[in-house]
């Protein structure tokens, strides 16, 4: 018998899981498996995935060209593809109204694993912040009505989301999808709440910076995704991003945090069911 003082509890929950649970799974948060760039092999990919222990796919929405595709892949795969819904920043113009429309139709049509992906972006274009502030507080209030967890997308506008965070009294579950700022960012998120950290290949870039945050932050906070086609990470860098891929994420925060890839996999999906149930 091995003496468990110093060890932290989270971990001997997490080793106990490792001997009790047998079936691998790891879960992919944030995927457009939809977009063109899958066409010639989608299936094929989705399947080489699943048999690797990729068993969930979560897909956030774009904008109303989106829909289609993503609905019909979540009935191709109705045991791992699990469709969101929501208007991505970067689609958002002096139309917003009208894509919001079609986003609160659907939501009253059907059940949708969460609202997403939703946030501001001012990396491109600058010029419909405004447009993308209303959407975005609007959508956390959808979220709030329906009781969804909410997704959200952050580039070159922390303050600004933090800002419309803080202004609610209280918020749903949700990712920050594509994490990349920095340690005391990453601690203003999680102390909003039931909010996760989604960890993707932007972790294993050399210069990113993003392996010292993670080294900082408890692995209960984080999750995994792909963001797939984007984003491949390291050895793939630069080429078309898939689903198999995130086993190199999950290695990465294995060897930061010294771990095993078994642990960290566990934990990361413990985590990702959290916010999805």
């Amino acid at each position: 018998m091995f003496c468990l003082i110093g060890y932290n509890k989270y971990r001997i929950f997490l080793l106990i899981c490792s001997i009790f649970v047998n079936p691998k799974m790891i879960i992919d948060t944030h995927t457009h498996l939809y977009a063109q760039e899958f066409n010639a092999d989608r299936t094929s990919l989705i399947n080489k995935a699943i048999a690797n222990g990729v068993k969930k796919f979560y897909l956030p929405n774009i904008d109303s060209t989106s829909i289609e595709g993503m609905h019909l892949l979540e009935k191709e795969f109705p045991e791992n593809c699990f469709a969101m819904m929501g208007l991505h920043p970067c689609s958002v113009n002096a139309s917003v109204e009208s894509e919001l429309d079609i986003v609160k139709n659907w939501l009253s049509k059907r059940k949708y694993a969460a609202i997403g992906e939703i946030g501001i972006d001012l990396y491109w274009d600058k010029t419909f912040l405004k447009e993308q502030q209303h959407a975005f507080k609007t959508q956390i209030q959808w979220a709030k009505d329906y009781d969804y967890p909410f997704i959200i997308h952050c580039r070159d506008a922390f303050d600004e989301i933090y800002e419309i965070l803080t202004s609610f009294q209280s918020l749903p579950k949700a990712i920050f999808h594509c994490f990349s700022g920095n340690t005391e960012q990453a601690h203003k998120i999680i102390e909003l709440g039931n909010f996760k950290l989604g960890i993707g290949g932007v972790l294993t870039f050399k210069n990113s910076g993003l392996d010292k945050v993670v080294k900082n932050i408890d692995l209960k906070h984080l999750v995994l995704e792909t963001d797939a086609p984007y984003l491949a990470p390291v050895p793939f860098r630069g080429k078309r991003n898939e689903p198999g891929y995130i086993l190199e994420v999950a290695k990465k925060i294995a060897e930061i945090k010294q771990l095993s890839i078994n642990e960290v996999e566990k934990a990361t999906s413990m985590n990702s069911d959290f916010i999805f149930s």
